[in-house]
């Protein structure tokens, strides 16, 4: 008979700051967030999974006035003047090459490079995922070192793309201001499916 194992849990504070009390915001404190937390944050968030930890998803942290101005015109106009408050922006991409980089990420799995090449739309299939997946690790891992996050998909990619992925092979995702909130711009929190409206168990 197998001996049940305890196994740790978050505190439920913990549970709080990753998800229950945890808000998009659009406001921002003048608060800088530094280098040494951005390396913090990926350090993190990249132990994550992905398949075969193909690890596609590529970030350009916006800090610099000068970087900021290059992604405003980019931008849509609801989303300017929060990206612009916001400490930091990163701008997630999508690395299409991603299996070049399969003897260092996944040696178990160098293989797969030729089924990936052969068959770009499985490829894009499995960049866009993993690399979606990415983005909510970072998200979190950012919420957990008392970060917040305003994630959004409101912006021009070709044009961002230009600024900050020349050469195509990378994509823009999608984006999220990071930094300390404002509490006053968090809006009224939004329904939630219940239970039994969207799950099953068979």
């Amino acid at each position: 008979m197998l001996q049940e194992t305890s196994r740790e849990t978050l505190s439920e504070r913990s549970l709080d700051l990753l998800f229950r009390e945890a808000r998009t915001h659009h406001a921002w404190l003048p608060r800088p967030v530094t280098e040494a937390q951005l390396r913090e944050l990926h350090a993190l968030s990249r132990m994550a999974p992905t398949s075969n930890n193909i690890s596609p998803q590529r970030i350009v942290f916006v800090v610099s006035p000068e970087a900021k101005q290059r992604l405003r015109r980019g931008l849509k106009p609801g989303n300017v003047d929060k990206t612009m408050a916001a400490p930091v922006t990163a701008i997630l991409g999508i690395d299409s090459r991603f299996f070049d980089h399969l003897e260092l990420l996944a040696p178990h799995a160098v293989d797969r490079r030729a089924g990936y090449l052969a068959d770009p739309d499985l490829a894009t299939r499995a960049a866009f995922r993993n690399a979606t997946l990415q983005g909510a690790y970072l998200l979190m891992a950012a919420r957990a070192l008392g970060l917040d996050c305003g994630p959004m998909s409101g912006f021009l990619h070709d044009i961002v793309d230009e600024e900050f992925f020349p050469g195509g092979q990378v994509k823009s995702n999608f984006l999220i201001n990071i930094g300390y909130g404002d509490p006053s711009g968090v809006r009224p929190r939004a329904a939630r499916f219940a239970f039994d409206d969207v799950c099953q168990i068979l």
